[in-house]
């Protein structure tokens, strides 16, 4: 199975992600802020990054797109996982590099169906 970097300052939604990914079979890590997903992103090379988006430090965005433009870390797909729920700022996420969008509440189906379409098999 895949190991997820699920980057969240919200200890009970990186919790509650945590869960669905673990159910999953998958391994986890963690990041508090979008500095620290940067570097774990890094170090660790996950197979997916789940990302919310505000976050202090570096915000969602900011972290996706550094993720998402650095060679070391560029095929990494990253998935938005955020209450911002406007088209505007999808757009704006897939602008910055991510593969995908989830709102939160998050529904457990569609993180499902997100993961299973992003990872390889």
């Amino acid at each position: 199975m895949a190991r997820i970097l699920i980057v969240d300052d919200s200890p009970s939604q990186l919790l509650g992600i945590k869960r669905i990914v673990e159910k999953l079979g998958h391994e986890t890590l963690t990041a508090e802020d979008g500095a620290a997903g940067v570097a774990v992103a890094k170090q660790e090379k996950p197979a997916l990054i789940l990302m919310d988006v505000v976050m202090p430090n570096l915000n969602g965005f900011q972290a996706t797109r550094t993720i998402s433009k650095d060679p070391e870390t560029a095929h990494i797909p990253i998935v938005l996982v955020t209450t911002k729920d406007q088209e505007t700022d999808k757009v704006w996420g897939m602008r910055q590099g991510a593969k995908a969008y989830v709102t939160k509440p998050i529904k457990e189906e569609e993180l499902v169906a997100v993961l299973k379409e992003l990872l390889p098999v």
